[in-house]
């Protein structure tokens, strides 16, 4: 399989953004977080986009970013922690691209998303076990959308190295 761009998806906290920017590094390809382009694209926040339209609205325009990044090649996309649950967005990734779920356990991901560097509105003010019980109910509820992915890579044991390695064993790089 030719490889023309990569797709990281997972839960929100999981590294999706900071792989990226590394395997950019590492591979020499372009890099977009989904998140950032949708902001750029509609000169507002997520958090204000969701409070003036509604999440059908951020959905829909989610999907557009999707059926708009398919196209780039030699390109590494992290996408949004929904963005795979929802439409066919899932499918559209996996026949544009190699999918990786970037996955790590309640613990850590509650870990990561209780640090005072970690500014996220769905969890703020959330902690311990509340914070738990969200992470779980999320991805109980996601995590059949993110194992369609072509791979599942174990974000607790791999550093970038490791993800490198997959990707390579996942067929042929664009030049």
């Amino acid at each position: 399989m030719e490889i023309k761009r990569i797709f990281l998806i997972g839960f929100m906290g999981s590294g999706k953004s900071t792989l990226g920017r590394r395997l950019k590094t590492e591979l020499g390809w372009d890099f977009i977080d989904l998140d950032d382009y949708f902001e750029m694209r509609y000169q507002t926040t997520i958090k204000q986009f969701f409070a003036e339209n509604g999440e059908t609205a951020f959905r829909e325009a989610e999907r557009k970013m999707v059926s708009e990044v398919v196209h780039k090649e030699k390109t590494i996309i992290a996408t949004g922690g929904g963005a795979p649950c929802y439409f066919d967005n899932m499918q559209v990734m996996n026949k544009h691209g190699l999918t990786i779920y970037i996955k790590l356990s309640v613990n850590t991901l509650a870990n990561r998303l209780s640090s005072p560097k970690q500014v996220r509105p769905l969890v703020a003010g959330k902690s311990g076990d509340e914070l738990i019980a969200y992470i779980t109910e999320k991805l109980t509820e996601r995590e059949p959308f993110y194992n369609q992915a072509k791979v599942i890579a174990d974000g607790d044991m791999l550093g970038v190295d490791g993800f490198v390695r997959i990707i390579e064993a996942s067929g042929q790089l664009i030049k």
